[in-house]
């Protein structure tokens, strides 16, 4: 089962505003997103090869290996959604009177 049904007022908990919540969560969803792309190139580069030769092509296991575990793992959004609701997350909005969060 990959879809979940949400309670849209568990979003606008914290800040009053959907649409506010909605833009907290797709930013750290880019920041999970540009991390795991930042550990998973890294990764890969272990196992890379030096040879610039295009007419050698030829397979990695371990890259093959290193690429599926990152293909299983959670979308980002759903684990910003989760961080999010759980208050793991912290945002502060710019010329807001209120305490950041």
């Amino acid at each position: 089962m990959t879809t979940v049904t949400r309670d849209l007022r568990e979003f606008d908990r914290d800040t009053d505003n959907i649409y506010q919540s909605v833009v907290i969560i797709s930013k750290r969803a880019n920041q999970i997103g540009q991390e795991v792309k930042e550990e998973l190139n890294a990764k890969l580069e272990e196992f890379g090869s030096t040879s610039d030769n295009l007419e050698e092509v030829f397979e990695n296991r371990e890259q093959i290996e290193i690429a599926k575990h990152y293909e299983q793992l959670p979308k980002p959004s759903l684990i910003a959604i989760s961080q999010y609701l759980s208050g793991e997350v912290y945002y502060r909005v710019p010329g807001s009177e209120s305490e950041d969060k």
